[in-house]
């Protein structure tokens, strides 16, 4: 199959809704990072998905729609999903609700709610609205492979495998949206982005975060949101995660950087000095701005062929939450806290 990486226009978005309405699977840019989509309520459409993406099937997908009205006769739309989507959408937010029958099993893993949200980005919302269907479309990255934020990534990882990419620059927020599950009494995350519990609790009252947001899932724990379940945004080399103060976790990674044949180091920008002539990456200084340049930085990574990856992260609360479950994911939740070492 040859691959066509396009810029997003009139003609090349005609084009996408009419491959997505024979079926196929087309890459597209969200706000969040790129998604490989295809036509929800096709069973055979969304399996090709999981062909591209080699991807188990017991994760379940998110459907994307232009607007609210597209929910209808695909789930119960609760009062306190309402409140959240007059707050948050369009945007980075995906609400897990009980599903209808209209809604096939494959998309959901076989589970009884389905997982929701309408893209804040242009390309994908004229995408949409051009094919009039739900999409379901998760990253578009090989299973486990660092999400795709440019369609360069994307075509790295799906040359061959799907008919076309649209083309539409830099992903804005960097990592993938916040999943709550509206399933139960309270909201729940299960995966965090960019809007936070805390925004979430301001709008519907309350808001917890899932235990296993930041530790593997036990044997036989199922997963009900995507990310939670196997491997993910993982670079080829090991990575190892340090929190603390920057002159602490500099200490603990110069000491394993000079002991390693091939290494690589991501820090703030504000402990790159600590780090002298070493083969340092700067991920910001705010989470925010690592959320942004994570996947890009360990794709980088892997265009080096380092190793060994040593990671300045953050505390995982607020704002970096969202950054520390990836990178966390990436690391295979190899975490050290220097400050507790310290101490």
């Amino acid at each position: 199959m040859t691959t066509q990486c396009l810029p997003v226009g009139e003609e090349s978005l005609r084009k996408a809704a009419e491959l997505f309405r024979q079926g196929q699977v087309v890459a597209f840019p969200t706000e969040t990072v790129y998604g490989l989509g295809a036509d929800a309520l096709n069973a055979d459409a969304v399996r090709a998905i999981f062909e591209a993406k080699e991807r188990p099937a017991d994760n379940p997908l998110i459907v994307h729609v232009a607007k609210r009205e597209q929910l209808e006769g695909l789930c119960q739309v609760t009062e306190t999903a309402q409140k959240l989507m007059d707050a948050f959408w369009p945007g980075p937010l995906t609400m897990l609700l009980m599903k209808t029958s209209r809604v096939p099993d494959i998309t959901t893993a076989g589970l009884p709610s389905v997982a929701v949200r309408c893209p804040n980005h242009p390309a994908a919302q004229a995408l949409l609205l051009e094919c009039a269907l739900p999409i379901a479309a998760p990253s578009a990255n090989r299973s486990g492979r660092p999400s795709p934020t440019s369609a360069a990534h994307v075509f790295e990882d799906m040359q061959g495998r799907i008919p076309l990419i649209l083309d539409g620059g830099a992903c804005q927020v960097g990592v993938e949206s916040t999943v709550v599950d509206l399933t139960g009494d309270v909201p729940c995350v299960l995966r965090p982005g960019a809007i936070t519990a805390e925004d979430i609790a301001a709008v519907a009252g309350a808001c917890t975060v899932a235990s296993s947001v930041m530790r593997p899932l036990k044997e036989g724990e199922h997963a009900p949101s995507p990310g939670m379940k196997h491997r993910h945004y993982a670079p080829k080399a090991k990575m190892t995660v340090f929190i603390g103060s920057d002159e602490a976790v500099a200490k603990e990674i110069i000491a394993r950087y000079d002991a390693a044949d091939s290494a690589a180091i991501l820090a703030h920008d504000s402990a790159l000095p600590l780090y002298g002539t070493r083969r340092v990456f700067s991920l910001g200084d705010t989470p925010q701005e690592g959320a942004h340049l994570l996947f890009q930085r360990l794709r980088e990574m892997d265009e080096l062929g380092v190793s060994l990856i040593l990671a300045q992260g953050w505390e995982a609360q607020g704002k970096a939450l969202a950054v520390m479950n990836r990178m966390a994911r990436a690391a295979a939740f190899d975490l050290v806290n220097v400050s507790s070492q310290d101490s």
